[in-house]
């Protein structure tokens, strides 16, 4: 049986919040989650410390934070990372270790030319031990889409750093 798959994509915020309640709800129910976060690299974000108290629930930070434009010279350190993550990734969903694996920013991965789409679609067909998968990141790719079981955009209407205020604790971070 293959897992069921989720996307949360757009240029709005809230995509890794969306999955987030997966993972809050998973664990309500006992589950095993497993979050793999491809772009981000904050250990101290308030989702990190809160998931870090929630039983059955690991998040691996394999991202470097920011990604470079492709011509900067640490953009292939970036690349070297996401093919890692997508590595782990891959072992892991057929383990059986968890209930559900969240693949935070691989969309944006896959955007930004760090990992292909066609490895991405080669782990959600590959035979896997996991019931939910969830990916999250702007630019969700056509084929993606088309294979995910359920797919939600969120929208940018407006933002406050679009008026220069900055991130704060507990709202971005």
């Amino acid at each position: 049986m293959r897992p069921r798959t989720l996307i949360f994509t757009g240029d709005g915020k809230g995509k890794t919040t969306a999955a987030f309640g997966m993972v809050l709800r998973a664990a309500g129910h006992g589950q095993r989650v497993l979050i793999v976060q491809f772009l981000k690299s904050n250990k101290a974000s308030g989702e990190l410390k809160a998931l870090a108290h929630l039983p059955g629930v690991e998040c691996v930070q394999i991202g470097r934070g920011f990604v470079p434009q492709p011509d900067h010279p640490e953009y292939a350190k970036h690349r070297e990372t996401a093919l890692e993550a997508l590595a782990f990734a891959r072992e892991t969903v057929t383990t059986g270790r968890h209930d559900l694996i969240v693949l935070d920013e691989i969309c944006g991965a896959i955007a930004r030319g760090l990992i292909e789409e066609d490895a991405v679609l080669a782990l959600l067909d590959h035979p896997a031990r996991v019931a939910s998968i969830a990916l999250t990141g702007r630019n969700a790719g056509e084929r993606l889409i088309a294979r995910a079981d359920t797919v939600s955009e969120m929208r940018l209407i407006k933002h406050a750093y679009a008026e220069g205020i900055p991130a704060r604790k507990g709202v971005e971070f």
